[in-house]
């Protein structure tokens, strides 16, 4: 029984490093894609500008690295990476008539 809180702190420490890796991986492609994108299509599709999703990603993906302990921070970084993504990304791409690489 004395290794019961043991192995519950190493299955918390595996958990949170995948959340933490996972919001990594969403928030640096979001990152990426938004870093790559023309500044005049985000008004075009009707979302925040380049520099705010910029200011959102990057202020999420320094959050999730310096507090690494906090999923919550975490879980608030995949969902705006997630945003991105999911909304901004495909506007940009139907506004482009999907060509491009993304």
């Amino acid at each position: 029984m004395a290794e019961a809180p043991e192995f519950y702190l190493i299955v918390l420490m595996v958990i949170n490093l995948a959340i933490l890796f996972l919001a990594l991986i969403v928030l640096g492609v979001s990152f990426v894609h938004c870093l790559t994108q023309r500044a005049d299509a985000f008004p075009a599709i009707g979302t925040l500008p380049k520099g705010g999703w910029l200011a959102i990603l990057g202020l999420s993906m320094v959050f999730c690295l310096l507090l690494q302990g906090q999923t919550i921070f975490q879980m608030i970084g995949i969902a705006a990476g997630m945003i991105y993504l999911l909304d901004v990304r495909v506007g940009l791409r139907d506004l482009s008539d999907g060509k491009g690489f993304w």
